[in-house]
Formats: structure tokens, C-alpha cells, sequence
């Protein structure tokens, strides 16, 4: 008998290794990943197999692939579609149209919001003017500070007759001090939850994060950008002391691609499908720019904007400027910076000083040196800079809410904008250029004094890249 149960436990640890080792051979995109699994499937027979079915297998893409998978994605009607830039920059947008159903639009207007103290007021503003409708949504949405006078205005908005939806994270309405859920069912606004995870995918539902943040209003404004509504991003009476970032508003046929967005993830939320003129009215010509919004995450075309910076950097051709607040890219990223400072652009990387989540700081000094001795890496003084930009040679611009890192890039739902525009590019990059000025410049040197302790530190902190 015993005989019997250790020949049956024996095939059945054989099987599950050998299942689990083709897996990760056949599914693991980096081979190293995959040689490292079939390692442990094989030196832990037993427990290899457990141990790659919990944390081995992606179910994140696959559980928001399901999720979303029979809904049926809105799109407005055509918008002014334009021909490729005229430029040196054509290939790229001819890449973004390769990896995106969506146009690019001509005829759009954008507008930089520098830090609170220009976008608040400018949001609140648009809410208050709103005569039809009004789609917010936002990863953080405190219900406190500036997020109270948010909360206001779109009660006020309700009253008045305007229709109002807005849509928040669930991994912020649960964890959150002051969730503004509950505040805004009291006011009597619809209000919908992206995302609650469903057991026994809890663990798997926190991956799916909605980091996107849409503000249109009457359907013909639009604002976009990293800022949530957060009460650290608003100080009247320290104004030096508040979180710094940049958001952007629209004018013109590209704030259909807002609308779009939200009303997709509004119907996954909460089934109603917001269609017609009240949230997608006709958009005539508002400026001279070429916009085109692009959404990414794990259940629509995987990497999309992982694509998309890839093609910026190999379209440059002088310069290249980033900002981010997060700095953890992968080596592919990694081996894309270094080929255009090689292949003699310049490539300006401005991270904050001083940042709100110090493990995350600690693993981008991890990695650091891998770029510091060919792209030019500064550090920017003062509060933490929340900021996400990217600008190819001053004509082309990337805004939005991702940051470079794993997370944005293959895990949140993310929206950004690439914008063709001399104009507007070239305040952009005197914008970087301005946070240059005043930042410090890292150096290969100064990584390598690090305190043995603190390296230790920082690559221990790395480890964890994909997940922070």
C-alpha cells in the first residue's frame, strides 16, 4: 500500500514538473526568466511546481483580458484624421498608427497646466461652466483638501441638471483615508468603481489598477495628464512645500479619444453605455496640433506605449528629454536610451530628489549606472515632482499618466497623448530644460562611492522592479 501511494505521489510530482517547466519554457517571454523557473520546478520538485502556478503564471493579463472581453469598446464617430507629419518623425507616428486603431487627429489646441496652482483651478472652473456633462476619472481622489471642492462643484454640476459620472480605483477607495466614493453617492452623483476584485483573484485584482486620469467636459473639453485630485498637490498656504506635476488640456477632435476611454472603462464598471451627443458631440478645429490619445494595459494591445517611447527614441534624432517621477525601466528600455546617446542624441533624464515612496527610489538607484555614463541623469530639488513627459527633438510630446517602469507599462491601465507640434514642443522642452537648471547631475562616480550597505540596499530593492 504505502508502495503504491509513493509511486503515485512520484508520477504525479513528475507530471507537474514537466507541466510546469513547458510553461515556462513555451510562455516566458525572457528566456532567462524561463531558464530560472525550470531550475527551481526541478531542484524543488515537489514545491517548484506550487510555487510556479502562484506567482509564475500571469494572470493579471489574462484575468483583465476575461474580464473585458465582451464588451463592446465605443467609438465616436470620425474625427479629423491627419496626414503623417511631414517630418522626420513620420515613421514614429506611422508605429503609433501600427500598434493603435486610433487616428491621429489634426485641428486640436494643448495647453500645459504646471502643478496645482494652474490645474485645479482650471478643472473646477470647467466643471462649474458644464452645461451637458461631465466624465472624471482619477487614480486618487481624495475627498478632503481640494478634493472636497471637487466634490462641491460636481454635486453643484448634478443639481443643475448636467449629467455626471465619475469614476475612481477600487485599490483607492479601499485604502484611502478619505475615499471620495461615499461622499459623492451622498451628493447624489453617480459615481462607479473600477475593478473590485472578486475572490479568491483579491491578490490578482490589485495588479489591475486604473492609473488614468480623464477630466471632459460637454465633450468638447478635455484635460489629461499625471495629477491626481489630492490634497498634497494643493497647498495655498505653502505653495513651495506642495507635490509638483504637469496636466494638459484639450481642445478639438482628440478629446474624443478621452471620452472614449472613459466611457469604456465606465461601461466595464458599471454596464451603462454612455453613448450619443450629451457625451460625444461633433469637434471642429481648435488649434494646429496633431493629437492622438493612446490607452494601454493589460487586457488591450499589450505594451502599446512601451511601443511608443521605443519609436520616440529611435525617431530622435538631437535630443531626447524625460521626465519621471519613477525610474525603473527594463533592460530593453535600458539598451534603447544608450543606442540613441551612442548614436550621438542627447538624452536628458530628470528624476525628483525627493520621492514620496523611498523603496522605489532606492531600486532606480539600483540600476542607474547602466545609463549615468552615456545618457546625462539629473536629480531635481524641492518637493517631489510627480511629473510625465517625454520629448523627441522639440517637435514631439508624450503626456499622459505613465511612468517608466513595469507597472505602468505592462500592469495599470494607462492613458497618454502624443502631440506633433514645434510650438509646443519646444515649450516642453524648455520646461525640462528649466528643471535642469536647477538639478544636480549623477554621476557614475558618486554611484559607486555608495556605502556598501546602501547598495546592498538598493539592489536588494531591484529585485522587486516588476512589482513596485
Amino acid at each position: 500500500m504505502h508502495d503504491s501511494i509513493d509511486i503515485v505521489f512520484g508520477v504525479a510530482v513528475l507530471v507537474a514538473a514537466v507541466a510546469a517547466s513547458g510553461h515556462a519554457v513555451i510562455y516566458k517571454r525572457d528566456s532567462r526568466s524561463a531558464a530560472l523557473w525550470v531550475i527551481v520546478v526541478w531542484i524543488i520538485p515537489a514545491f517548484g511546481p506550487i510555487l510556479y502556478l502562484l506567482m509564475g503564471v500571469n494572470r493579471v493579463q489574462r484575468r483583465a483580458t476575461r474580464l473585458r472581453r465582451a464588451m463592446v469598446r465605443h467609438r465616436s464617430a470620425a474625427a479629423i484624421r491627419a496626414e503623417e507629419p511631414g517630418t522626420h518623425l513620420a515613421p514614429l507616428a506611422r508605429l503609433v498608427s501600427q500598434v493603435i486603431e486610433r487616428p491621429l487627429t489634426a485641428g486640436n489646441e494643448v495647453e500645459v497646466l504646471v502643478d496645482g496652482a494652474q490645474a485645479y483651478p482650471a478643472m473646477l472652473e470647467s466643471i462649474e461652466s458644464a452645461r451637458a456633462s461631465v466624465m472624471l476619472a482619477s487614480y486618487i481622489f481624495d475627498s478632503d483638501g481640494i478634493g472636497a471642492e471637487f466634490v462641491a462643484a460636481l454635486e453643484r454640476a448634478h443639481r443643475r441638471g448636467v449629467a455626471v459620472r465619475v469614476l475612481v480605483d477600487d485599490v483607492d477607495v479601499r485604502f484611502s483615508r478619505h475615499p471620495v466614493n461615499k461622499s459623492l453617492r451622498r451628493a447624489g452623483v453617480p459615481v462607479g468603481v473600477f475593478n473590485p476584485p472578486f475572490v479568491p483573484a483579491r491578490l490578482n485584482g490589485m495588479h489591475l489598477r486604473n492609473h488614468r486620469k480623464i477630466l471632459v467636459v460637454d465633450g468638447a473639453l478635455g484635460f489629461t495628464g499625471g495629477m491626481n485630485i489630492d490634497k498634497r498637490y494643493w497647498r495655498p498656504e505653502a505653495p513651495g512645500a506642495a507635490f509638483r506635476d504637469l496636466h494638459f488640456r484639450l481642445r478639438g477632435p482628440a478629446v474624443g479619444h478621452l471620452a472614449e476611454v472613459f466611457a469604456d472603462d465606465w461601461q466595464f464598471a458599471t454596464d451603462e453605455a454612455l453613448r450619443g451627443e450629451l457625451w460625444f458631440p461633433s469637434l471642429g478645429l481648435a488649434g494646429d496640433a496633431l493629437v492622438r490619445g493612446i490607452e494601454a494595459g493589460p487586457d488591450e494591445a499589450f505594451e502599446r506605449l512601451r511601443w511608443t517611447i521605443v519609436g520616440g527614441l529611435h525617431a530622435a534624432q538631437r535630443s531626447v528629454r524625460i521626465l519621471t517621477p519613477y525610474f525603473i525601466p527594463d533592460g530593453g528600455l535600458i539598451s534603447d536610451l544608450n543606442a540613441a546617446a551612442l548614436r550621438g542624441v542627447q538624452v536628458d533624464i530628470v528624476l525628483p530628489a525627493n520621492s514620496d515612496l523611498p523603496h522605489v527610489q532606492w531600486a532606480a538607484f539600483g540600476q542607474l549606472w547602466q545609463v549615468v555614463e552615456r545618457c546625462r541623469v539629473w536629480m531635481c530639488p524641492g518637493p517631489f515632482d510627480h511629473s510625465k513627459l517625454m520629448v523627441v527633438d522639440g517637435a514631439w510630446t508624450l503626456f499622459g499618466s505613465v511612468n517608466w517602469d513595469a507597472r505602468s507599462l505592462r500592469l495599470n491601465f494607462e492613458l497618454n497623448a502624443e502631440c506633433y507640434n514645434v510650438e509646443f514642443g519646444a515649450r516642453m522642452d524648455g520646461l525640462v530644460q528649466a528643471r535642469i537648471n536647477a538639478a544636480r547631475q549623477i554621476t557614475m562616480a558618486e554611484l559607486n562611492a555608495r556605502p556598501l550597505a546602501v547598495k546592498l540596499r538598493d539592489g536588494a530593492a531591484r529585485l522587486f522592479a516588476p512589482f513596485l
